[in-house]
């Protein structure tokens, strides 16, 4: 009847060695901001704003801003440049009532302070969550 128990156990041990080795990790970490902000902006990590933006802005369904979203992708693909740095021109090539505005969500700073939802991306929270958690860790530390 003890057979049940082993993969709690394991998951225990796996657990323990994940936190001694991210603690050894974090520790002396000195982050890099230019490079952080560069990695955030990969991958057309702002495309959900792009298409969120054409669901509110231009109350356009979200089957077809997908459609949309995925065709700006594909041109800043070929082009080699982030959704950012494509023209009003070339969105507008793709989908004319696109307007200047589109370009206040489409950058990694703005995406990032638009999440406000819990657990969101947005400074406020991430300040928030930080002070929480690093008062709980020093109660923790003292006791």
């Amino acid at each position: 009847m003890q057979e049940d128990k082993e993969p709690v156990f394991d998951a225990l041990e796996t657990l323990a060695l994940a936190i001694t080795a991210t603690t050894g990790m974090v520790g002396d970490m000195e982050p890099d901001k230019a490079a952080m902000r560069k990695a955030a902006g990969a991958a057309y990590s702002t495309a959900t704003d792009l298409a969120d933006w054409l669901v509110q802005k231009l109350d356009m369904p979200f089957r077809e801003a997908h459609g949309v979203t995925g065709r700006v992708v594909r041109a800043a693909e070929q082009s080699g440049r982030p959704l950012h740095r494509l023209t009003l021109e070339e969105l507008q090539a793709i989908e004319p009532r696109i307007t200047p505005e589109v370009f206040s969500v489409l950058g990694v700073t703005q995406s990032a302070a638009s999440r406000v939802s819990y657990g969101g991306t947005a400074p406020a929270n991430v300040r928030k969550q930080a002070r929480r958690w690093l008062g709980r860790l020093r109660k923790e530390a003292g006791a």
